[in-house]
């Protein structure tokens, strides 16, 4: 397969996955990119040889790219896609075309800059599962808990109980909390009681600052434009955000932070779609690291991760150790917008 074969494919193939996910409008882009980008210009180029796989389980060169457009349009550098964007109504696909074609000529640095990093979407409805799953942990140890999560990017869902998940039949979290949850919930009802948490940290090869603007933006920027309820949320997650990522390796980091695991709290150590891109080496480390602290206090490892089910959402799983007890707790979408919960 030739690299211009290639990339068109990883075009397609991501507009499909976003039209799946209920955006349109960012789908239409996508398709139009694989129509119509060619090489010829440094910044083209750059995507045409850049090598390996450049799709969804690779380099993600579509959202990268999707990213840097709109950016251009929060941050209102480019008047004319700002003008095709939503809330606009939608144009025809030649004008939407020549707006994404006017800005790869007068941005190309801007664009190139969001090409230099991989999507870090930060998608604050994935806390849902958190919230039912801690509000579970805290009535079954009565401990507190320090988080720890692994590829946690931005870090907003180290803030998960922070927010509410409001669901029929029960409302879990603060009654003044500024992001209220409320997927489709299907299955079992979720129950439990408030956790006390004492402590949040996580890690991250490439960590976004949500504090820095800019790195406030490049968050934003990974949502879709079509989906405006996203970046409220975000923006309501990002008011009450108080945490730390740090830089650095998973497994190196989780190693330091479970030297001292006491018998005092339960440790919840969780990650939401970024298993898959730990090398295997770093799985395995981050695996013993758990069974190891776990013979010295409780842990939970929660993990909402893709399997084989494709088309399905991801699978939630939750081990506690020292037991070494797995559960199954259901399936969530990608994005958050349902929840098949299985009552452990």
């Amino acid at each position: 397969m030739t690299k211009l074969t290639d990339l068109r494919e990883a075009f397609e193939i991501q507009a499909g996955n976003n039209e799946r996910l209920d955006s349109p409008f960012t789908a239409r882009i996508l398709r139009l990119l694989a129509t119509h980008l060619a090489p010829g210009t440094p910044l083209t180029d750059r995507m045409y040889d850049w090598g390996g796989n450049t799709g969804a389980f690779g380099q993600s060169i579509p959202l990268r790219f999707l990213a840097g457009l709109h950016a251009l349009v929060l941050t209102n550098k480019c008047p004319e896609l700002v003008a095709v964007y939503p809330p606009n109504a939608a144009p025809d696909d030649a004008t939407l075309w020549a707006a994404i074609d006017r800005a790869m000529t007068a941005h190309p640095d801007v664009l190139d800059h969001w090409l230099d990093n991989p999507p870090q979407t930060n998608e604050v409805r994935r806390a849902a599962v958190m919230i039912a799953a801690g509000h579970y942990l805290a009535a079954r140890y009565g401990l507190p808990m320090e988080l720890l999560e692994l590829g946690a990017s931005g870090g907003l869902n180290l803030m998960w109980d922070h927010f509410a998940l409001n669901i029929p039949g029960v409302r879990l979290g603060p009654a003044d909390a500024p992001v209220v949850l409320t997927p489709d919930w299907r299955g079992d009802t979720p129950a439990g009681m408030p956790p006390h948490i004492t402590a949040r940290r996580g890690v991250d090869l490439i960590p976004l600052d949500a504090h820095d603007p800019e790195d406030a933006l490049r968050l934003q920027s990974y949502l879709w434009a079509d989906q405006p309820e996203r970046l409220t949320r975000t923006r309501a997650a990002l008011s009450v955000f108080d945490a730390v990522v740090d830089q650095g390796d998973a497994a190196e980091w989780l190693e330091t932070q479970l030297a001292d695991n006491r018998a005092d709290h339960l440790t919840l150590i969780y990650h939401t779609i970024a298993w898959q891109y730990f090398p295997v080496e770093t799985q395995t480390r981050c695996l013993s690291a758990i069974r190891s602290a776990g013979q010295r206090g409780p842990i939970a490892h929660l993990s909402m991760e893709a399997d084989a089910l494709q088309g399905q959402g991801a699978a939630i799983t939750l081990t506690l150790w020292p037991e070494g007890e797995k559960l199954t707790l259901g399936r969530v979408d990608f994005h958050g917008r349902w929840v098949d919960w299985t009552a452990p």
